[in-house]
């Protein structure tokens, strides 16, 4: 089983922007639904975001207006843009299905925002 890729996070101070990017290798994003999530230090993991296969688009309260996800089913990518960033988006972010799978979890990608 070939786990996703997840990439971009980084160190960046409130107010900025950064575009995280999932590679679902090995898996046809084509008609799935997808989402990223994020779990906080001390927190549960938290759906941020999710895309139907249609493309219809959903968001936690705390980011709508500020994120944005994407998909690009030829290339097997999902993507989140994130602006206006503030320190309570600090966290580890992962991309899976929706709902997720358990045997789907990458590394992520760590996203600390500065105050």
């Amino acid at each position: 089983q070939v786990l996703p890729v997840e990439s971009g996070g980084g160190l960046v101070q409130a107010g900025g922007s950064l575009r995280l990017s999932c590679e679902a290798f090995g898996h046809i994003v084509n008609f799935l639904d997808m989402a990223w999530y994020r779990q906080a230090p001390g927190k549960e993991r938290e759906t941020v975001a999710f895309i139907t296969s249609r493309g219809l688009t959903n968001y936690v309260d705390s980011v709508k207006g500020r994120f944005t996800i994407s998909r690009n089913d030829d290339e097997n990518m999902l993507y989140l843009q994130m602006n206006s960033l503030v320190p309570e988006d600090t966290g580890v972010y992962f991309c899976n299905r929706r709902p997720a799978l358990d045997a789907l979890w990458g590394q992520g990608t760590q996203v600390t925002v500065s105050s």
